[in-house]
């Protein structure tokens, strides 16, 4: 539950017209009073807002949403069905964009905080934060995992990585390079470099992993892809995510090599801008609406009843294969 008023008040052992008065400045009040609300509101990461919204009680129907990016196509289109979804049922929202900061994300937080914010959706890919833990807030999230109280939805990673690899073999490719981010660190997407790496196994073909991570500049992901192309001569090339998977194609062209005759390629997350613009890529498909819904549905759960215990930790949405003109 958010802190309220009322509980700094119980806390410090004053009434709530004197840590309005405190909070405020107003009017006379001793060195001594002073410094047991603050402690109060220190030790119960109280932010101040709204008076009026913390003496009533009252849920602000408002939501926190933090994103690691606002400018890519995923998760512009899930944070856009997500705030649909919220405004549909009464709720608006604050959106974040973390980036790769995680100390933009811890001031994000405490900004939510003071928003006496209902709940909070997160997505960003910052790790060890561990305000998490402590906020006394609804909290789910996306693709991450931010504590062992704090549910996860993502989509099936692993099933995802291993119907590409498998496209890949059967449109006829040997040498199968997985481009994505190759470290692991608890989170669900880590699954896509183990079904990469499992397939390679039960298929009997060499692994072959090429590093670029989410954060990386479209330049640093274009000296990585060409020298890939130039050096390693794949013949097929499994991408975690779109963009870069574009990326691979349009350095394949300026090599000379022709997709898919040369080069196949398949990417994943099968956005509706991706799917409009560049029709021609393959990709496995995440059930972006499905995965909207779910978060939403879950954090109601949870703000209409935060002491329920969860009946699972992990949701897992199916993903389904885009087979398109990069591996015909």
């Amino acid at each position: 539950m958010a802190v309220k008023l009322t509980d700094v008040a119980q806390k410090a052992g004053v009434s709530v017209t004197t840590v309005s008065r405190v909070i405020n400045n107003h009017g006379y009040l001793s060195d001594k009073t002073k410094h047991k609300v603050f402690t109060a509101m220190k030790e119960l990461n109280y932010q101040p807002n709204s008076l009026a919204r913390s003496l009533q009680g009252k849920k602000m129907k408002l939501i926190g949403l933090i994103f690691p990016e606002i400018t890519n196509p995923f998760f512009a289109e899930l944070i856009q069905d997500i705030e649909s979804i919220l405004f549909e049922k009464g709720y608006k929202i604050i959106l974040c964009n973390a980036q790769r900061d995680k100390e933009k994300e811890r001031a994000y937080l405490k900004m939510l905080l003071a928003n006496q914010v209902d709940g909070i959706i997160a997505g960003a890919h910052n790790l060890g934060i561990e305000e998490y833990q402590e906020l006394g807030l609804p909290i789910v999230s996306f693709d991450r995992k931010l504590s062992e109280n704090v549910p996860i939805v993502s989509c099936d990673n692993y099933q995802g990585i291993k119907l590409a690899v498998h496209d890949l073999i059967q449109s006829g490719c040997h040498k199968i390079f997985f481009l994505g981010n190759k470290q692991l660190k608890g989170n669900p997407t880590d699954q896509r470099l183990k079904a990469y790496l499992n397939e390679a196994e039960n298929l009997n073909f060499t692994p072959h992993i090429r590093s670029v991570a989410f954060s990386d500049s479209t330049l640093l992901k274009n000296i990585t892809i060409h020298e890939m192309l130039q050096n390693d001569h794949p013949d097929g090339v499994v991408c975690t995510d779109d963009l870069t998977a574009i990326l691979v194609l349009q350095e394949a062209r300026k090599l000379g090599l022709k997709v898919p005759e040369d080069l196949k390629v398949i990417g994943f997350d099968g956005t509706k801008q991706i799917q409009t613009y560049h029709s021609e890529l393959s990709t496995i498909a995440q059930p972006i609406n499905d995965i909207a819904i779910l978060l939403v549905k879950l954090l109601l759960q949870r703000i209409s009843d935060p002491n329920k215990e969860l009946n699972k930790k992990h949701y897992i949405l199916p993903v389904k294969l885009i087979k398109s003109l990069t591996t015909a």
